[in-house]
């Protein structure tokens, strides 16, 4: 059984609070009311402007019984290739989020996950990190209800109004 080293989850939690960073800033200019391409749009603009590489609305085909069929089904926004944003607008984030969200990664093979609702007054209240519960891992990290991140981020966090 492998483990995913160190190194690389330090690297994820970088690039987690990265993207975090991007949709605060983004909150921030816009608050809450908008429609998801909206923040879809400004989001990817700003994941630019920090030099990330992403890829909007991956199509994610379900295999069923070794074949790929193509259900509709979308990834908001995949960010470097590892971790999976799904973009809400809705009055809280519910389970059915969630579940859809460890679906995507289940499915696509990702570790890491961002629920993020715009349609809230903080942002910080409208983030979920989700972690995929690799088989192939024989520690893994723990899932945490809300996104948990270092001082710098919680910063941006606690400033945000």
């Amino acid at each position: 059984m492998l483990n995913r080293g160190d190194a690389e989850t330090q690297r994820e939690n970088q690039l987690t609070e990265k993207i975090i960073g991007c949709a605060i800033e983004v909150h921030r200019a816009l608050g809450p009311g908008l429609l998801e391409s909206a923040y879809e749009e400004c989001f990817c603009y700003e994941l630019n402007q920090q030099g990330l590489s992403f890829n909007r609305q991956v199509p994610l085909p379900v295999v069923y019984k070794g074949i790929k069929l193509d259900c509709g089904y979308r990834i908001d926004v995949l960010v470097n290739d590892i971790i999976i944003v799904e973009l809400k607008t809705v009055e809280k984030l519910l389970p059915i989020h969630d579940a859809q969200l460890l679906t995507y990664l289940k499915l696509y093979k990702r570790p890491i996950g961002l629920l993020m609702n715009f349609n809230v007054p903080a942002l910080k209240s409208g983030i979920k990190r989700l972690v995929n519960q690799f088989q192939e891992l024989s520690a893994p990290p723990p899932a945490p209800s809300d996104y948990e991140c270092s001082r710098e981020c919680r910063a941006r966090l606690g400033g945000e109004r």
